[in-house]
């Protein structure tokens, strides 16, 4: 694509009486109300549905191949290369197509440290989409939208199709990158997460060349300045334990780990809001108000209250919201090096230990395997049994290079910094999923916070048979026979049936990765 054409498409998308740009929230609101796009909850938040794509489409997600990506790009199933002839037809056509309707732009920044934050310009054909990423990614000031000067574009079209054999895609659906062009292409899908992820894609591209660990992360930090970081896939509790009202909130779910410490790569939350309630997520449940958006939550007719255990069009119900609708969040999204770096892993076969401290080998083990385990029921094809889910450094369908370069980051920061690494299982205890108990969020609570202020590492140590982990014999606040997996267990032969059978999905797993025999060492010791 020429530079006269590119600046053409840019002034369509950007210019003219079809623009909106850099709305306020209530202006947005009210256009996404009068476009009949959403709806507004009692609670004030605007609340819309995304149809039959709820949740993001990795199957539909490329890169495009060229000199900038082809020997930078771990290419393979996650990151899909696509032609850079058939992005810019493609491109071309989502052009004509926004060209005739109304637009909404909006210009931001990713990055909270004005030495790494990348300006970021959305140009939107849905006026709650441009709310979402206002409420999500870093506003500038007033004083700054002058000089903005967009480093990447996304361009989202969900009501424009593609048609595979024509356009090159997979499906009606697409979610393109282009690092040549610095522009994302996203249609066919409402899902309003491809946003966020795409340019969290991004930044996993550029930062490691500038030093910054990303990571797929929550942040927060204590009275004392002690920076925590919170790694997990979704519904590990991840958010919901970075959420602390004891705690300050530097972020929920995406940082860089620099030379001068953790920074937030948003400017909000994206928090999954299935059962959320007052009681077990306070700081969450009033942070959804007005300037919210909630995403595919289920409105009561009568009441217009929202429904959070209704999961009727999906169980990934979403809320996105400013960060300082947290009562107690850093604003900016700053905090020194970390001094503890948690694991979150929602353990479905009920065999991880509550907690355990890993040695840095461990800890480069389970940042490579990124574990938690999917349940029966909440996937079509998954049968009765728990399924293991794999997520290499707990962000794989968002690396966009070799896992390698993350990994030896983690462990470079950890050396350096003198950080403590624990395992937190966030799933069962007693038993697997359907025989066992859920683990309680004020036991888990209880030992995160004894392990962030100190006072877990002075417990007793052992070490568990069956992953050789190191776990405490007691911790404040939690009934010390939870600590042991195999203990919890009434029948301790089926304990250790799961756990040989847990271990060999963490081998075969495993088996992908050219990792020191030293780091491979560190995995489970019963397989057999």
């Amino acid at each position: 694509m020429g530079a006269a054409t590119a600046a053409t498409y840019f002034r369509i998308l950007t210019e003219g009486p079809h623009v909106h740009r850099n709305l306020s929230t209530p202006q947005l609101v009210e256009a996404a109300l009068a476009r009949g796009e959403a709806s507004l909850a009692a609670n004030g938040a605007l609340v819309a549905y995304t149809g039959s794509r709820t949740g993001r489409s990795p199957r539909d997600k490329f890169i495009v191949e060229d000199e900038e990506t082809r020997t930078r790009v771990d290419w393979g199933k996650v990151n899909q290369p696509f032609p850079p002839e058939k992005f810019e037809a493609l491109l071309e056509r989502v052009v004509r197509h926004m060209a005739e309707r109304d637009l909404y732009v909006m210009d931001l920044f990713a990055g909270a440290d004005p030495t790494y934050r990348l300006p970021v310009t959305l140009v939107a054909e849905y006026a709650w989409h441009a709310l979402f990423v206002k409420q999500l990614f870093i506003r500038p000031e007033m004083s700054e939208l002058a000089s903005h000067a967009a480093e990447f574009t996304i361009i989202a079209a969900p009501e424009f199709e593609a048609v595979p054999e024509r356009d090159g895609t997979l499906s009606s659906t697409f979610i393109l990158s282009d690092f040549t062009r610095k522009i994302i292409l996203i249609g066919g899908t409402k899902y309003a997460g491809e946003m966020k992820k795409s340019i969290f894609g991004v930044m996993n591209y550029l930062l490691p060349e500038r030093d910054v660990f990303p990571m797929h992360c929550s942040a927060n930090i204590g009275p004392e300045g002690d920076t925590a970081l919170f790694f997990g896939l979704s519904g590990t509790g991840k958010t919901t334990l970075s959420a602390d009202p004891l705690r300050m909130l530097i972020g929920d779910d995406e940082h860089g780990w620099g030379p001068k410490g953790v920074f937030n790569f948003e400017g909000g939350c994206y928090a999954k809001c299935v059962d959320l309630s007052e009681e077990k997520e306070p700081q969450i449940f009033h942070a959804i108000r007005f300037g919210s958006v909630l995403e595919n939550v289920v409105i009561n007719a009568r009441t217009g209250e929202p429904d959070y255990s209704d999961i009727r069009h999906t169980e990934n119900t979403r809320a996105a919201y400013p960060i300082e609708f947290i009562e107690n969040a850093v604003i900016p999204g700053i905090g020194g090096h970390p001094k503890n770096v948690l694991f979150l892993a929602a353990d479905a076969f009920g065999v991880l230990p509550p907690i355990a401290r890993l040695t840095p080998e461990q800890a480069m083990y389970h940042f490579l395997s990124g574990y938690t385990a999917k349940l029966a029921g909440t996937e079509a094809g998954l049968g009765s049994e728990p399924v293991p889910e794999f997520s290499t450094c707990f962000a794989s369908p968002f690396l966009p290079l070799a896992p390698r370069v993350y990994a030896e980051m983690l462990g470079e920061r950890l050396r350096q910094h003198g950080a403590d690494c624990w395992l937190v299982n966030t799933g069962w205890t007693g038993g697997a999923f359907g025989a066992g108990r859920r683990m309680s969020l004020k036991h888990t609570r209880a030992m995160v916070h004894a392990a962030i202020d100190g006072r877990l590492a002075q417990a007793e140590f052992v070490t568990e048979p069956a992953f050789g982990l190191s776990i405490p014999t007691s911790c404040p606040d939690v009934p010390a026979e939870l600590l042991n997996p195999r203990n919890a267990w009434p029948d301790k032969h089926a304990y250790d049936a799961q756990a040989r059978l847990l271990a060999k999905k963490f081998e075969a797993n495993f088996a992908k990765f050219d990792a020191l025999e030293s780091i491979r060492a560190a995995g489970p010791r019963v397989s057999r």
